[in-house]
Parts: C-alpha cells; structure tokens; sequence
C-alpha cells in the first residue's frame, strides 16, 4: 500500500530522533576544541557512501544514526587550530537558522513572503556596512565565486550590452594583482571574455599592486587597439593576506573610466574591524564588491555576498519575465524586482537567514571585535616565527595570514604541514611564496585561542626534529 505522502508514519518516533541528532549537533559545536583537527573518514564510513541506490528507505532512526556517525569526520575548519586555506569557524546561530530554513523549505528566487524581506534587511545591512548609496543593489550568493561571476556580468553587459549578441569582435581586457584570487580567471572564462583578456599586474614587495606597473600595462593595451574596461582590486590576498591600495585603484579606474570591482572574499569584513578598517579606504567608490559571510563572519557554509553600485545595470544584466515568472500587484506574486533579477538563480536557498541571525545574535561590534583578535594574534604567531633560528617568514603580515619556510628546505617544509595534518595537532595548509614551499598559516577563527598558536608552533618544531 503506497503511503499518503513521504512526511513521518510515526512523528513521536521523529521528533525523538531529530531530539537526540540536535543534542548531537549542540555536543559537535560545544565540544569544537576538542580531539583531532582533522581524521580521515573511516573505510568502515566510506563503504557505507558506496552502497546501492536504495529502493526501500531505511526510516529515519537509522539515517540518524548515521548522521550522528559522520559528525566527527568534517574538514575541520571548527577546530581552533584549523589554520587552512580560508575558512570561517561557523556558529550557533547558523544552526537555529537553518532549522528554521528547513522547515519553512523557501525557495528565495521571489515572490512576496516572508523570507524575501529577511535577505531585503541584509541587503540593507550590507549596503550600509559599506558605505555604498541606498540605491545599490545585492544578492546572497553560494559565494565569492558566484558573485564574481555576476559583478562581472554586470561589469561587461554595462560595457557591451552584450546580452543579446554577445562578446563579439570585441577584445575586453581586464586587470588584477598576480596575486588574485582564481576566481576572476575563471570568470572571465565562463563569462566569454577569455582567461588571456585578464591582465596580471605585478606586486611590490608588500605582495600589492604595483601601480606604475598597472599605468603601463593600460596604456600598452589601449595602444594594441584593445578595450580596457575592468580594474579588480583584492581586499586580503588568499596566499598572504595582502591589500591592494584600494583608494588608488578607484583613482585609476575613474582617470581611466574603467569598473573598479573588489575581491573581498575574506578581508572586506575587515571592515569591522578597527585595525583593518583603514586598509579598507576606498571600498565605498567601487562599482561592485564580492565577499562571503561564511569566512571572517563565522556564518555557515554556504554564504556570499554580491553588491553592485548601479542597481539598474545590475538588473539589466539579469532581469528576465517569462509568463510563467510574471509578477502582479497583489498576491504571492508581488514583490517585483525579485532576487531573481539581480543573478542567475530562480531556485534558492534561504542562505540570508543564517546571516541575519548571526548579525542579529551576535552584532556588528562583537564580530568586529573577533577579526582584530585574529589580526593581532597572526602578529603574535610572526613574533614567535621570527624567534626561531630554524624558520623564515616569508612575507608581512597585513592580516591574519603567516607564511614561513623551514631552513632545511622545501622537502622539509612540505612535510611539515601533511605530518601536522595527519597527527590532528592543526591544520595549516601549504603555498608557494616567491618561488618557496612555505607553511600558510591563516587565522579566521573566532575559537582561537593564544595558546593554540603555542601548541601549533611546538607541534611545527617537533615535526621538523
């Protein structure tokens, strides 16, 4: 006999597993510090995720059961000594967030309910974080990724108008520091304009952009009959936590009549923050910004974030109304313009509600309060390096970010970071630095702790032994 729909036979028997998955969950986050950074998953986990699609359920007490076995198994980025890549440490409020997403299944492509006007309210937060015009406009986003993709969009459609006939013979090209972030690469890919059109401005020896560098490189473009149009600046550089001057960027863009993006995947919510808010000067002239609430805001994955200045040509790069979309002036489908006309995605997550809730729980002074704690720890951690006659920093530190290299060498260095991965002690990650192996250390952690990073140095320096 078929069942009457696919909710719960049993909701007393649900309510108890998803009773014992949240104490789980609430054991995960409270208990953050504890055990290894990071473990393999187990063969015992892995063969359970090469099993056959599966015809008849197993019910929701063993899927439970199962959740509650892959909780200790993340990538680690929770831990207090989680210092890779870049990744936010998430948080409480996320949780109470997404239960409520859950619940309510939103889907945040438009419309008129009531979770439109949550990520409306965080439009408006970030537009005044920023110190951008009322008139701009944004969108949540899975990402800095996503949200380069559609700042750019709007950079290039502004540009050509190209959405309906395209790139064409035109030869765009833009410019960013050798030290960006790949994503712009890859936006100019997908975007038509084609990985050779972005330019890679060399840096100084403060890893920002070499501005005379970037004047020749514009004037030698313009000169070969190409078509500048676009000027990113990096706010935290991925490798050393490097910013470009921004304000001269925006300088260089105005002079120039280009469109000045900003990559602020992890440094813009330094904006927060008392020691990054000056390096931050300039963010409000640009045309657009791209950052995530998932790093240094500790909401959790997936969270970004896409302002754009002109809210109509950030429309007019997206807005489409089919029959089947079409708005009203009253009803479910009013509302109009709708998230939908600002990005690609019709169908969307409730993400904005996890960001309201950490903004909303926590508040803009306290997160602020976290990052320079992240700064001036980094600063500390490089103090400790440059103490050590067996380790070379290779870079300053501009942020949260400490690069270093064992003298022994690049074999060394490299083993370094995997035996310290391996053993659970912490997480950094690996990079190169002019040419050099080196351990990358990145402090976005709100969970970290001074000690940590004593922990984390004796565990370098008995590794190297």
């Amino acid at each position: 006999m078929a069942r009457p729909s696919l909710d719960p036979e049993n909701w007393p028997a649900f309510r108890a597993s998803a009773q014992k998955m949240l104490e789980a969950a609430l054991d995960k986050m409270e208990q953050a510090g504890e055990g290894a950074v990071w473990a393999p998953l187990p063969e015992t986990l892995k063969r359970q995720m090469h099993a056959s699609l599966p015809e008849q359920g197993v019910g929701m007490e063993k899927v439970q059961a199962q959740l509650e076995e892959l909780l200790p198994f993340g990538v680690g980025n929770t831990h207090p000594r989680f210092f890779g890549w870049v990744h936010g440490s998430g948080g409480a409020a996320s949780l109470l967030a997404e239960i409520t997403a859950a619940a309510m299944n939103a889907n945040l492509g438009g419309r008129d309910h009531g979770a439109i006007y949550v990520e409306k309210q965080v439009v408006a937060w970030v537009k005044e974080m920023f110190g951008f015009p009322a008139g701009a406009s944004g969108l949540v986003v899975s990402g800095t990724s996503m949200a380069t993709i559609v700042a750019l969009k709007v950079a290039r459609d502004a540009k050509l108008g190209a959405r309906k006939v395209g790139v064409g013979a035109h030869r765009l090209v833009g410019y960013a520091s050798s030290e960006a972030h790949n994503c712009i690469n890859r936006a100019f890919d997908m975007l038509g304009l084609g990985s050779d059109a972005l330019r890679a401005v060399p840096v100084n020896a403060a890893f920002e952009m070499d501005m005379p560098a970037l004047r020749k490189m514009i004037t030698a473009d313009r000169a070969a009959g190409l078509e500048p149009f676009l000027l990113v600046g990096t706010a935290g550089t991925v490798n050393v936590g490097a910013f470009d001057d921004l304000d001269a960027l925006a300088d260089i863009a105005a002079a120039e009549g280009l469109w000045l993006h900003i990559d602020g995947a992890f440094g813009a919510a330094g904006v927060l923050s008392d020691i990054l808010r000056p390096r931050l000067r300039g963010v409000e002239r640009a045309d657009s910004l791209a950052f995530d609430f998932h790093k240094w805001l500790h909401v959790n994955y997936d969270a970004g974030f896409v302002l754009v200045r002109d809210e109509g040509l950030h429309r007019a790069a997206f807005e489409s109304a089919p029959d089947y979309l079409a708005s009203a002036a009253r009803g479910l489908a009013a509302g109009r313009p709708w998230p939908v006309d600002y990005g690609p995605e019709l169908s969307r997550g409730f993400r904005a509600l996890k960001v309201w809730a950490q903004i909303t729980a926590l508040g803009t002074e306290a997160l602020g309060a976290a990052i320079s704690r992240n700064c001036a720890q980094a600063k500390l951690l490089a103090d400790m390096v440059d103490k050590e006659p067996s380790l070379e920093r290779l870079a300053p530190v501009a942020s949260s970010v400490v690069v270093f290299a064992h003298i022994l060498g690049d074999v060394a260095t490299e083993e370094i970071v995997l035996r310290l991965q391996e053993n659970g002690v912490a997480v950094p990650s690996l990079t190169s630095v002019n040419g050099r192996k080196a351990v990358r250390v990145n402090i976005t952690n709100h969970r970290t702790r001074n000690e940590d990073l004593r922990v984390f140095l004796a565990a370098v320096l008995a590794s190297a032994r």
